[in-house]
């Protein structure tokens, strides 16, 4: 086992003391080979987007294990859990007055364990929840968000307050995380079923960006024309990217750290 562990340790550390544009290229070019793999084993793409919505399941129900076996949310940013509520909630009025589909169904059930989870948070578990540590301003999101899709938001046939609406719940779901990663900045120690959660949070992004992005490989391009014109379909691809990236540094030191069996995580500085 020891000798299985050292390729692995050099590795990570070879990658570790590199300059940060090398690390940012080599991230590149994982993510890009991960792509073609999925290209190559996934046949319908559009199983690629329910896994994302599937994995943010699983995340939230590791959370809910969490909160009921240990009785703590230390460590758990309520206003990511109220932004997930929010742009899951937008998402939901969506889908009702313009596509009812499976993703309502999922939608639906995430909405639920989520608003479970901020209830668990604001009351029942109240005197372990970290105030201090959750300290980002979530109107440095939401605000911006309301702009940019009043801005920018699809050209479709649909009226203008589903429109705007539907770009608000995509433009906050690409950044609805930066909470969380602010308290685990603040604190520098994750413990064991927080990054858990964290880690399928990413996951669930890249699966969705790599949706994104293999459907406009297949259709050449047509799906961007689809989805309207000018700007928008731009911004839905960079909203995928941006939740992909803003997530992927954590991701590579829970991999590092779960590789070298440890149990609780600990950041080195000037992560996420």
């Amino acid at each position: 086992m020891k000798a299985a562990k050292k390729p692995i340790h050099a590795v990570t550390t070879w990658v570790r003391r590199q300059p940060p544009k090398v690390k940012a290229f080599l991230g590149v070019i994982s993510a890009m080979t991960a792509l073609v793999l999925l290209r190559m084993i996934v046949h319908d793409h559009d199983n690629l987007f329910v896994a994302a919505e599937a994995v943010h399941s699983l995340g939230i129900s590791v959370l809910i294990y969490k909160l009921m076996k240990e009785k703590t949310c230390a460590g758990l940013s309520l206003k990511s859990q109220e932004l997930t509520a929010l742009f899951l909630a937008v998402r939901l009025y969506c889908s009702f007055v313009m596509e009812f589909d499976i993703h309502t169904l999922l939608d639906s059930a995430t909405l639920v364990t989520t608003l479970w989870v901020i209830y668990m948070i604001r009351f029942k578990l109240k005197a372990s929840y970290m105030e201090d540590k959750d300290n980002f301003a979530i109107y440095y999101v939401v605000i911006p968000c309301a702009v940019l899709s009043v801005l920018i938001h699809p050209s479709t046939h649909h009226h203008i307050i589903n429109k705007i609406s539907w770009a608000f719940c995509v433009y906050l779901e690409a950044v609805s995380v930066l909470p969380q990663l602010r308290v685990m900045q603040n604190t520098k120690i994750v413990e064991p079923f927080t990054a858990h959660y964290v880690f399928a949070l990413g996951i669930a992004r890249f699966l969705s960006c790599a949706h994104w992005v293999l459907q406009v490989l297949d259709t050449r391009g047509r799906l961007l024309t689809a989805l309207g014109y000018g700007f928008w379909p731009i911004m839905v691809l960079l909203s995928e990217i941006v939740q992909t990236f803003i997530l992927a540094d954590f991701c590579y030191y829970y991999v590092k750290s779960l590789m070298g069996g440890q149990l609780v995580l600990r950041l080195p500085s000037g992560v996420v």
